[in-house]
């Protein structure tokens, strides 16, 4: 899995006023979870453009002073009113401990039943999973060129490497639907053919 590189700075105090005031130059409070104590620092807003504003999922190398965490962006809050990242937390990332990551589900192929005239529509965009942290995937790829019209490629067709599915396996990650075209086609079809 693709990582991200965060500078974070400690903070000194942890009250609601230097918190305001960090959030007023741009920053965000954010918390390190995992280790033996739990570190306080903010680190500027725009760095979590790629972490949340994207499709991609990444781990984070996290430098604080001289030291550098592998984590995770385990949770993160929104302003209500002005939509502002208020506060992150991160969770430390154990080489020999399974983390639970969500991934994105990364569709390949052309669907027969699109050739034919239908519409592929995907229905789960991410998957979770857990895995040790060297065997996490940047996505999970999904044959559809299979599928025909009216049917779906589920969460038990992905092939599980190295880590473990935890979403139900009956969930639909793509259905090939028909579309107004199609079933005016195949309607003037069987009118045709019974004039025949």
């Amino acid at each position: 899995m693709q990582s991200l590189e965060i500078i974070g700075f400690k903070r000194a105090n942890l009250g609601k006023q230097e918190a305001k005031q960090l959030r007023d130059a741009g920053n965000v409070p954010c918390v390190l979870y995992g280790g033996k104590d739990q570190i306080h620092f903010h680190t500027p807003a725009f760095l979590f453009r790629d972490l949340i504003y994207s499709a991609k999922v990444h781990t984070v190398d996290l430098t604080i002073g001289k030291d550098v965490y592998k984590c995770k962006l385990q949770d993160y809050q929104f302003d209500p009113v002005n939509d502002m990242l208020i506060h992150a937390d991160f969770l430390l990332l154990d080489d020999k401990k399974e983390v639970k990551f969500e991934v994105p589900v990364k569709l390949e192929g052309t669907a027969v039943g699109v050739i034919k005239g239908g519409k592929l529509v995907p229905k789960l965009k991410k998957i979770k999973i857990k895995a040790l942290p060297a065997n996490l995937p940047d996505f999970l790829p999904v044959d559809v060129s299979k599928l025909e019209v009216g049917k779906s490629v589920k969460v038990s067709d992905i092939k599980a490497e190295n880590f473990t599915i935890l979403n139900n396996k009956s969930i639909p990650l793509a259905t090939v639907v028909t579309t107004r075209a199609l079933r005016q086609e195949e309607s003037s079809d069987g009118k045709d053919a019974k004039k025949k």
